[in-house]
């Protein structure tokens, strides 16, 4: 059974709504959906209050051009993982004595393939400081999108970087550049390089998928066995951006090949294979280009932020900040009930200032996630220091980190059609502060397993606190199977899936329309926080120190889910919401409305059945 309803939708704003405890404790659903968010507008298919606290949550149909640009993810973080983990022991280890030339280790050997032997310290640096790059240089070219060019013209210019950079470390892998020591430049221009155009990639794909969703309102529609459901945007965002994640963890697990490569044949095969999974992206790009709903750069809303945020202060003083109300002192109707128009002239429009203050409340979100991203992987290099202390028995060191892209590919598919369908049908809302704090709190469980093997691994091992470092006594490992480490690598990857994406959803639900981009990278950098943390560290994350390495953060990362879920708790509480709020400007003279998309700034290839005044035939199948 199809549903019309019109596509154009309404201006949203947070309203409580009323209704008794009585009803709602007959429909079992949970108080989240007491605090909806009400439309100003009338639309068809617009739920009722009734309809929000009984009817089931369903998600909205994903298109096709979704899950292609799903693939254009899997391609880039294909070639971008399969480079990454391989950093540390081209760095760390010298060329393997007896090896094939090409960086290998003989075969049956407990050594570890290498080239540059510079160290721990220097391999953590260039790791961290590689990924530190990639993930705070997206502020930059997320605002650079959002502002002048656009979010697809940088994807394609950070895929164009990306093939300068492949090519540089085939180079870096050849074997006569490898014995005579003068690999090293090609290799760390073609890392950093690389790093560019991870940066100018990842802020921007996430938005573009979700621009692609067309379920941006809560509507009633009656699927084909007659049932009524909501069709939910915080469902739809759930299950296009768990598609989202688990391509990106498809293309992590890339590094297994390019780990065996390493091990078994040489740097030149482990460096080729990127190379190739990269190359159909461009090819990808010329075909969805046309097929696209391309948003056009609208001037960024950062200068009105800013201007917002200082009429904040100086009307409620610094006291105020984070306490409640401070942002009401930027609303032009507060300003004008103040008659206080002249003295703080205004250009945007009292929903602007919510969609601030509900993008501060996302960074503050944001700024928990560090934490969760060391205690997944260890802090800086450790994870990949301790893997060298362990039996591998002809398995490469660092193919077994990889595991956290296995337990992500696996259990991605059962949140999306077993899980969450699940609560949904028993009417609980398992909100983005609970599933965050979940992985918070998994995350602390991986970290507290990296150093229990720590412990052991030192007191096991012949040559005890310094089993990492060049040890020559015995085997030099202890007798403790490296595959033991794929227990906390599997949990770290889980609690990625509750932490990181609804992450997703929040950078871009919780922005100004011209700040997504932004937002996205807001989020990002929360990863650079980590990476510079872990470069920050450098000194201390060797040996003997590496198990309070792991300790430490296992311990901080349980007190900060507790504090993390008591901040922000009530977010819970709030119906999901995105931004419609496209042209945000007062109708004022001399005030030119060319933010967000209006006559001046229109999307491009905004296919037919979505077009402004239409109906969109929805599809009841779920």
């Amino acid at each position: 059974m199809n549903e019309t309803y019109d596509e154009k939708p309404p201006l949203a704003v947070e309203k409580k709504t009323t209704g008794s405890d009585s009803d709602i404790e007959r429909a079992g659903v949970h108080s989240a959906y007491l605090n909806p968010v009400v439309m100003e507008e009338n639309y068809e298919g617009k739920p009722t209050e009734e309809d929000l606290a009984t009817l089931r949550r369903v998600p909205g149909n994903i298109p096709i051009i979704a899950y292609l640009i799903c693939i254009v993810e899997f391609c880039e973080r294909a070639s971008y993982y399969g480079i990454q983990p391989l950093i540390s022991n081209y760095v760390n280890r010298p060329m393997p004595e007896g090896g094939n030339g090409w960086g290998a280790p003989p075969r049956g050997d407990q050594q570890t393939p290498g080239a540059l032997g510079m160290g721990t310290v220097a391999a953590n640096a260039v790791t961290q400081s590689f990924s530190m790059l990639a993930y705070a240089l997206p502020l930059v070219f997320g605002w650079l999108a959002d502002a002048k060019t656009g979010r697809f013209r940088l994807i394609c210019g950070g895929v164009a970087v990306f093939g300068v950079a492949h090519a540089l470390m085939i180079v870096a892998g050849s074997k006569d550049l490898l014995l005579a020591g003068t690999s090293k430049a090609p290799y760390f221009l073609s890392v950093y390089i690389l790093a560019i155009g991870a940066a100018m990639f990842k802020p921007n794909v996430s938005p573009l998928l979700l621009d692609q969703m067309t379920t941006t309102v809560p509507t009633v529609v009656t699927l084909s066995s007659g049932e009524r459901v909501i069709q939910d945007p915080e469902s739809t965002t759930e299950r296009v951006m768990l598609w989202f994640y688990l391509m990106i963890n498809v293309g992590g697990f890339m590094g297994v090949a390019t780990s065996y490569s390493e091990k078994y044949v040489g740097w030149w095969l482990a460096f080729t294979i990127p190379m190739i999974l990269y190359l159909p992206l461009p090819f990808l790009l010329w075909f969805l280009y046309k097929r696209l709903i391309l948003h056009p750069p609208g001037g960024s809303d950062l200068p009105n932020v800013f201007r917002v945020l200082s009429i904040c202060i100086r009307r409620g003083g610094i006291k105020k900040i984070g306490r409640h109300g401070f942002w009401e002192a930027g609303k032009p109707s507060n300003i004008a009930a103040a008659g206080l128009a002249e003295t703080y002239p205004t250009t945007w429009n009292d929903q602007f200032v919510e969609d601030i203050r509900r993008t501060f409340q996302a960074t503050g979100i944001f700024c928990f996630f560090p934490i969760q991203f060391i205690n997944d992987n260890g802090i800086g290099g450790a994870a990949s220091f301790l893997s060298t202390m362990l039996e591998t028995n002809g398995v490469p060191n660092d193919v077994i980190n990889n595991f956290n892209s296995l337990s992500i590919i696996c259990f991605a598919p059962i949140l999306n059609y077993g899980l969450y369908p699940l609560l949904r049908k028993l009417g609980i809302h398992y909100g983005p502060i609970a599933r965050i704090t979940t992985g918070l709190m998994m995350s602390s469980i991986g970290g507290a397993g990296y150093t229990i093997i720590n412990y052991y691994a030192y007191k096991l091992g012949p040559c005890g606190k310094y089993g990492s470092s060049d040890c020559k006594e015995g085997t030099g490992v202890a007798p403790i199977s490296i595959w033991w480490l794929a227990i906390p690598f599997a949990i770290g990857g889980i609690s990625e899936l509750f932490v990181n994406v609804p992450a997703y959803g929040i950078a871009y639900s919780r922005a100004p329309v011209n700040m997504r981009g932004l937002v996205s990278a807001i989020n990002l950098f929360t990863s650079a926080v980590a990476y510079a943390i872990g470069l920050a560290c450098s000194s201390v994350i060797t040996d003997p120190y590496l198990t309070w390495d792991f300790g430490g953060p296992a311990i901080t990362g349980g007190v900060l889910s507790v504090i993390f879920y008591f901040l922000f708790r009530h977010i819970d509480q709030e119906e999901f919401a995105l931004s419609q709020n496209k042209d945000y400007h007062l109708e004022m003279e001399g005030t030119v409305n060319v933010v967000g998309e209006n006559e001046l700034n229109k999307s491009s290839n905004r296919p037919a059945p979505i077009a402004d005044n239409e109906e969109m035939m929805i599809s009841q199948k779920q």
